[in-house]
């Protein structure tokens, strides 16, 4: 990531949320081998928005209840872990409950 001058913590996760941008996440997603759809950046920008108006990241229940998207289709969006991961190319930070 030092191409795109962010500092990420030692799970990979961004220490500055405001330093997102698209393009960080494009890179994120290819990190995780995930090639972001308009689905993604639909729940991508569902993330932020939770986070902008919580201050946390939702869990993956808050996801998918408020979301619109089932976990079954979160799974296969995000696999092996989705809040994790959303959180993760979403810029923010790891979600309560996450390992």
């Amino acid at each position: 990531m030092a191409d795109l001058n962010v500092q990420l913590d030692a799970e990979g996760f961004l220490v500055n949320p405001n330093d997102w941008t698209p393009e960080i996440a494009e890179v994120l997603a290819r990190e995780e081998g995930i090639e972001l759809t308009d689905r993604h950046w639909e729940v991508i920008n569902f993330v932020r928005k939770y986070y902008e108006e919580h201050g946390e990241p939702p869990t993956l229940r808050a996801i998918t209840k408020q979301s619109g998207v089932p976990t079954k289709e979160l799974y296969q969006l995000f696999p092996k872990g989705p809040a994790k991961k959303v959180a993760r190319i979403a810029g923010l930070g790891k979600p309560k409950g996450c390992i």
